[in-house]
């Protein structure tokens, strides 16, 4: 077998990939994913979804923290603590409860696993296809819970963070690059808005995910139980079932195929190309490291507000979050506190809900205005958002501060949702996938850097006794500097040299190849759709008849639990304004 958008001069990789395919289920092989006549390009999106709201769990996580501290001591008036407790103690333990702190590494593990395995088996998806990468991401995902429910129940914290931490973190970076290239190649037309409906999936997995969890924990829990490890049993099955429904529904063009009436355009953009960048070369052009920089910044400015939004909003409003305007944070009583905190958990109910839609809308979006200039958007404008927030908290006013960070948020979660088209609109799509899973390392990085940065900032403050609004205003211009030189790595970023593409006759080779695989003639493959389909644009799109039956189901599958997590976070997020 001829892997589809493989080269043919690479043999070993063609002949590995061929051997590995033999042994493998035909129903798991790539050639078999290939979409027969009639097939919607619509399911596509829905399968994908079905994989990123499950895996976007990772962010809600902190769900089981404060439960899972006191595992060994529910109903006591205590925790059952050991003094001066090492972490090599904690990690075997089965008579002390486990810090908050020794808990939160479990989602450190998993973003930086994220990162390397979307790296390291990025080469390997695309070859194999989405359907193997989603399969692995599902057992992996769902497997990594099912792990940490038996390290809950018997007590071991090594077993969470190999079950949620390593093994889930894999599942993360399979489960997360899984659909890209797949959507890429289905909506050549709409490549912003195909991805951002993907990866809106996983900026609304916690939304989903967070109460649901702690409906679960409330039914498991009983005097003398916290009923984690139930929920954790429960949810993992769950996300391994809707996962599976996700991988198997994934179906890959045939080679040359192209949207009824569409054709690429020649022109239109210089920083759309035609031609197709191996991915063993992309690394090594500065435009890669560019787009490296400019997600990173953008995310590690997004994530450093994240990390710290809700003691943000209480800290520099204090009291006038509850109509005591005169009252510092540091006057208010445990009352007091404890209303501003629900307050506080409105605010970040509101940042993640524009995470969520900024993904579709700002990558949508870029189809309309370019990936370039959806970017050069995100910088300036957070740049004069990060710079007037202070001035907003300066004169009391939580309305525009609230809408200043709402509009930043959805800007870190387009930026997500916009960088796979631009990686295909810069390199091909013939590898964006494994590109794209390379890239993602930026993200690891700012998971580190934008905490980090923020926190230790801030700490610095209030060890100078710096309290109220001013308390955050330095860490704002420092994330506004970030923005600022995201700008300037954007604004570099060119289109690339010819010397970069494979050659016309590598492609046009690989392309007959893989479709006489398929069991498809070269002839066969319409714009319109599939062996002997052209001019049929209800084959494989809304077109003339409609959104199919099918479609219409799995729409609904995937957008009944969204509406779900909307409705929640709204009802929560009305407390800010209450």
């Amino acid at each position: 077998m001829v892997i589809y958008g493989e080269r043919l001069d690479m043999n070993v990789r063609v002949g590995d990939a061929s051997l590995a395919d033999a042994r493998a289920p035909g129903w798991l092989s790539r050639e078999n994913i290939i979409a027969k006549p009639g097939f919607n390009r619509w399911l596509v999106p829905p399968a994908a979804l079905a994989i990123h709201l499950c895996i976007g769990m990772s962010y809600g996580l902190s769900v089981f923290w404060l439960p899972l501290s006191r595992a060994l001591s529910v109903g006591q008036p205590a925790p059952a603590a050991c003094p001066d407790m090492g972490l090599a103690t904690a990690l075997f333990t089965t008579t002390c409860d486990w810090r908050v702190s020794d808990l939160v590494i479990v989602f450190s593990i998993g973003i930086v696993m994220l990162g390397l395995s979307a790296a390291v088996f990025g080469g390997w998806l695309e070859r194999a296809g989405p359907r193997k990468a989603g399969l692995a991401a599902a057992l992996c995902w769902g497997g990594g819970f099912l792990i940490g429910s038996a390290g809950v129940y018997l007590h071991q914290l090594w077993l969470i963070w190999l079950g949620m931490g390593l093994i889930g973190g894999i599942g993360l970076g399979l489960g997360y690059i899984s659909p890209v290239s797949t959507l890429v190649k289905w909506f050549p037309d709409r490549r912003g808005m195909a991805t951002g409906m993907a990866i809106m999936g996983f900026g609304g997995g916690a939304m989903i995910g967070s109460p649901l969890a702690t409906l679960l924990i409330n039914t498991f829990k009983t005097p003398n139980a916290a009923g984690v490890w139930q929920t954790l049993a429960v949810m993992g099955g769950l996300y391994i079932l809707a996962m599976l429904c996700g991988a198997f529904g994934y179906r890959v063009p045939p080679a040359g195929w192209q949207p009824e009436g569409w054709t690429a355009p020649a022109s239109k953009s210089a920083m759309i190309t035609s031609g197709h960048v191996h991915l063993d070369k992309a690394h090594k052009t500065p435009q890669f490291w560019l787009l490296w920089a400019v997600l990173c910044l953008n995310v590690s400015a997004g994530i450093g507000v994240l990390a710290l939004a809700s003691p943000m909003l209480q800290e520099i409003f204090g009291g006038a979050l509850i109509g005591q305007p005169g009252l510092g944070f540091a006057q208010l009583d445990a009352g007091q506190k404890t209303q501003i905190a629900a307050v506080a958990a409105g605010f970040v109910g509101m940042l993640s809900l524009f995470n969520i839609l900024g993904r579709f809308f700002w990558a949508s979006m870029s189809d309309k205005i370019g990936r370039k200039v959806t970017y050069a958007t995100f910088f300036a404008l957070g740049c004069v958002l990060y710079a007037a927030a202070p001035w907003a908290a300066g004169i009391g006013s939580k309305a525009l501060f609230v809408a200043f960070f709402c509009v930043i948020l959805s800007m870190y979660g387009g930026g997500f949702a916009t960088i796979p088209a631009y990686l295909a609109d810069v390199f091909g799509t013939q590898f964006v996938g494994a590109i794209h899973g390379r890239l993602l390392t930026a993200w690891s990085t700012a998971g580190v850097v934008g905490p980090f940065v923020v926190t230790a900032i801030r700490q610095a403050q209030v060890d100078a006794g710096i309290q109220g609004a001013e308390l955050y205003t330095r860490t704002m211009y420092i994330l506004a500097a970030f923005l600022a030189a995201g700008f300037v790595a954007n604004l570099l970023v060119r289109p690339l040299a010819a010397r970069w593409f494979m050659s016309d006759a590598e492609l046009a080779a690989v392309s007959k190849a893989g479709v006489s695989k398929a069991g498809v003639s070269k002839g066969s493959v319409s714009k319109g759709g599939v062996t002997g389909a052209p001019g049929r644009a209800g084959d494989f799109g809304i077109g003339r008849g409609g959104l199919t039956t099918l479609a219409l189901l799995a729409w609904i599958a995937v957008g009944v639990p969204i509406a779900w997590g909307i409705w929640t976070t709204l009802t929560k997020a009305l407390i800010l304004f209450g």
